[in-house]
């Protein structure tokens, strides 16, 4: 793995081991990643994410949903100091625990952390927002139409949705090829990252929004006759 490492983080390798080191302290002690992971750290999380990194273009703004841990956000932010990064997370414990590693990991010129639900980020919540970006990630959230329903909304236009993906990726595309489609999305792909580099490759999904259409919105309430809001 060590190749592999120095190949998808260069010169970034130390401060890609310092987040290694926190996701196997504090991350098992706050629960964001299971005692058992601790020693597949590198090869399950850091390399499966940091080869991501090749789909995505020089200088790009990435948002990532569900970012947890920081997965695959925080590793792309890493292995990739041209990139902005905003993760998205709705716990409070994960998201405390992303501002801080963002802190110690010196990254806050580059990343920042939004605490709240996809929908909330596309709309604007908390005085922040509507947020938007050239690429949205995502890794192990949703199955494919749901994650498309929730990401598609933050990419502007001609943006994608890079979602990691394991085995069931080609199926995925086949069940939800027509909601993805609804959603203003084109083709759902399949790409192969980090080949000849780390084994297996990891599988992602990309969707490009090609239409706007975007998230659902609350319907109004219907007045009464005297002009009070009635809801059904």
């Amino acid at each position: 793995m060590a190749g592999a490492a120095r190949t998808l983080f260069g010169d970034r390798l130390d401060l890609a081991a310092a987040y290694a080191e926190l996701l196997a302290t504090d991350g098992v002690v706050r629960g964001l990643i299971g005692p058992r992971e601790a020693p597949r750290i590198w090869d399950r999380h850091l390399l499966n994410c940091a080869a991501v990194a090749e789909r995505i273009s020089e200088g790009a703004t990435v948002l990532d949903v569900g970012s947890g841990a920081g997965l695959p956000g925080l590793v792309l932010a890493i292995a990739r100091p041209d990139l902005t990064v905003t993760l998205i997370e709705p716990l409070a414990r994960r998201t405390s625990f992303l501002i801080e590693a963002v802190e110690r990991l010196g990254l806050a010129k580059t990343v920042r952390v939004f605490r709240g639900r996809a929908e909330e980020a596309a709309t604007g919540a908390s005085g922040v927002g509507p947020l938007s970006g050239d690429v949205v990630t995502a890794r192990a959230v949703a199955p494919l139409d749901r994650l498309a329903a929730w990401c598609l909304p933050l990419a502007v236009a001609g943006g994608r949705l890079v979602a990691l993906k394991g085995a069931s990726a080609t199926e995925e595309i086949t069940e939800h090829a027509v909601t993805v489609a609804k959603l203003g999305g084109g083709e759902p792909t399949v790409h192969r990252c980090g080949v000849d580099v780390i084994d297996p490759p990891t599988t992602v999904v990309e969707i490009v929004r090609e239409r706007m259409v975007g998230p659902a919105r609350p319907k109004a309430a219907k007045k009464s006759r005297g002009g009070r809001s009635r809801r059904r």
